[in-house]
C-alpha cells in the first residue's frame, strides 16, 4: 500500500531542538531586551532553514519544530481564556537539576473556558509558506486540562457541572481547528500525556487519590476528544501522540499500553496513533491487537532522549515483532517523541538529532521501499 496522506512511512513527534540563536533571542526577550517582532523574525529565518534540512532527509511531515514555544502544551493552553499557569509540580524523582531552578509549571482552570482568538494559526501560515511538504501542527491534547489537577483545579464556581466544563472545552478546540483547517491545515496531531500516564500503576493510585476512576478516565477522555474531531472533514487527518514524559530526556510514567489499549485503539476517533516504544517502559506490541484495520500505528522505536544510534536491523526485527499483531502496511515509524518537549531540549546535539531522522527515513524505505 503505497502512502499518499499523512502519516506517513516516515514520521516524526514535532519538536525539534532549538538552535543556538533561537534560545539567546527568547532569552533576550523575555528580559525586554527585543521585542516580539524582532524575535518573531528570528524565529522565521531558524524554521525555514529548519524545514529545508527535514525536507532534504526526505521526511514529508514538516513541522516548524515548535521553535516559538516554550513548553509542548502549556504555551498553547494558556491562550483559552478561564486557563492559567501556576506554579510548579512536584519534582520527577527521575529528572535532572535544572541550573535555571526549572519545575515544570502546572494549569488550573479558573474561569469559563473560551476561544478568544486563533492560537495556531499564524504559525501554521508562517509554516505552509515555507514548505514543500505536508506542514503538520501539533497541539496539546485537550485532556491535558483535566487530568493532573482533577476536579480540584477546576473552580467550583466556574463549572459547578463537570458536563458544563467539557462541553466548554470542546467548543474552544473545535473553534481552533476549524480555523486552522480553513487557513489549509490538513494534519494535526494530539500531544496526550494522561492516556499513558494511565497505564502506570503509581499515576493510576493518584487519580484514584484525586477522587477520579482511572477505569473510567480513558473512556472521559475518548468522549471528549471525539467530541472535538468527530464531523471533521475527510481530508483532515488527526493523530494522536501518547507520551510518558520528555522532559529533559527523563520520564515521569511507565507501563504497558493494555490498560488503556481497547479504549484507546476502538473509542477513540483518531486516524493515526503515535505510540512510544523506544525501551522495555512501554511493555510489549501485544495491545496492537485491539487496532482496527482502518486505523495507522506509527512506531516510536528511535529513541529521541539519548544519543546512542540505533542498528536499523534491530529495528527492523522490531518492527516485525510488532506486526505479529496487525499489518506491516498499517505502519509507520518515528522517534517516540519531540527532541525538544520544553525549551530547555534533550540530551542530544543538534547532530545526533538529524542523524535520527536520517534513520527514520532509511528504516521506513527499508522496510516499506517508502518514505
Amino acid at each position: 500500500m503505497h502512502k499518499i496522506k499523512p502519516p506517513f512511512r516516515a514520521d516524526h513527534v514535532g519538536s525539534l531542538l532549538r538552535t543556538q540563536e533561537v534560545k539567546e533571542n527568547r532569552l533576550k526577550w523575555k528580559k525586554g531586551l527585543i521585542s516580539t517582532e524582532e524575535l518573531r523574525e528570528i524565529e522565521n529565518r531558524a524554521i525555514a532553514e529548519t524545514v529545508k534540512k527535514m525536507e532534504s532527509i526526505g521526511m514529508k511531515s514538516i513541522t516548524d519544530g515548535e521553535f516559538r514555544r516554550d513548553y509542548f502544551h502549556l504555551d498553547f493552553l494558556k491562550e483559552l481564556a478561564g486557563v492559567t499557569v501556576t506554579g510548579g509540580i512536584e519534582a520527577n524523582p527521575n529528572a535532572k537539576v535544572a541550573q535555571d531552578g526549572f519545575t515544570p509549571p502546572t494549569l488550573s482552570v479558573t474561569g469559563k473556558i473560551k476561544h478568544v482568538k486563533d492560537i495556531q494559526v499564524a504559525d501554521f501560515n508562517f509554516l505552509k509558506s515555507v514548505v514543500s511538504q505536508t506542514p503538520k501542527v501539533s497541539i496539546p491534547s485537550p485532556t491535558m486540562i483535566h487530568f493532573r489537577g482533577g476536579r480540584k483545579a477546576i473552580d467550583i464556581h466556574s463549572y459547578p457541572d463537570m458536563d458544563e466544563f467539557f462541553h466548554d472545552l470542546s467548543e474552544a478546540y473545535k473553534q481552533e481547528i476549524n480555523a486552522l483547517y480553513q487557513a489549509g491545515c490538513r494534519y494535526i496531531q494530539l500531544d496526550d500525556t494522561n492516556l499513558a500516564y494511565l497505564c502506570d500503576p503509581k499515576m493510576r493510585a493518584a487519580a484514584k487519590e484525586r477522587g477520579e476512576d482511572p477505569n473510567e478516565l480513558p473512556r472521559t477522555y475518548a468522549a471528549l476528544i471525539n467530541s472535538v474531531i468527530d464531523g471533521r472533514p475527510d481530508d483532515l487527518t488527526v493523530g494522536i501522540h501518547l507520551c510518558r514524559g520528555n522532559y529533559r530526556s527523563t520520564w515521569f510514567a511507565e507501563g504497558g499500553y493494555e490498560p488503556v489499549a481497547e479504549v484507546l485503539f476502538n473509542n477513540i476517533n483518531v486516524d493515526a496513533y503515535f505510540l512510544e516504544y523506544d525501551d522495555e517502559r512501554s511493555g510489549d506490541f501485544a495491545p496492537l491487537r485491539f487496532v482496527p484495520k482502518n486505523k495507522l500505528v506509527v512506531l516510536g522505536i528511535i529513541s529521541s532522549k539519548f544519543r546512542q544510534l540505533e542498528d536499523m536491523d534491530d529495528l527492523r526485527e522490531r518492527i516485525d515483532e510488532a506486526s505479529k499483531y496487525m499489518p506491516l502496511e498499517n505502519m509507520c515509524v518515528s522517534p517516540q517523541c519531540g527532541f525538544s518537549s520544553t525549551h530547555h531540549g534533550n540530551d542530544l546535539t543538534h547532530d545526533d538529532q538529524w542523524r535520527k531522522m536520517e534513520l527514520v527515513v532509511k528504516t521506513a524505505t527499508k522496510v516499506w521501499g517508502e518514505s
